[in-house]
């Protein structure tokens, strides 16, 4: 099944926002920066190597390792500036 334009637009920042966030939570609760992309990592190359994606799958997963770098540098500036997370 193909997806279309809206679901593209709609898609492609709400993954950025979901993997902003979980890579965000994970730093507070386990306190390590960088943790969150390799597991990410990890999970794309089981991905590529495992299923027949197409060019619309790497575009999202693309997006969510952004947001996860994003959510890593935040926390990273954070805690340069003193809040303390948990």
């Amino acid at each position: 099944m193909n997806m279309g334009l809206v679901q593209y637009v709609i898609g492609v920042p709400l993954f950025a926002f979901l993997a902003f966030g979980i890579s965000f939570i994970l730093n507070m609760i386990l306190k390590t920066t960088w943790l969150p992309l390799i597991l990410y990592l990890g999970l794309l190359g089981y991905c590529f190597y495992s299923f027949d994606m197409k060019s619309g799958d790497y575009l999202m997963l693309s997006v969510g390792m952004i947001g996860i770098i994003g959510g890593a540098w935040t926390i990273r500036f954070m805690r340069k500036k003193g809040y303390r997370m948990f």
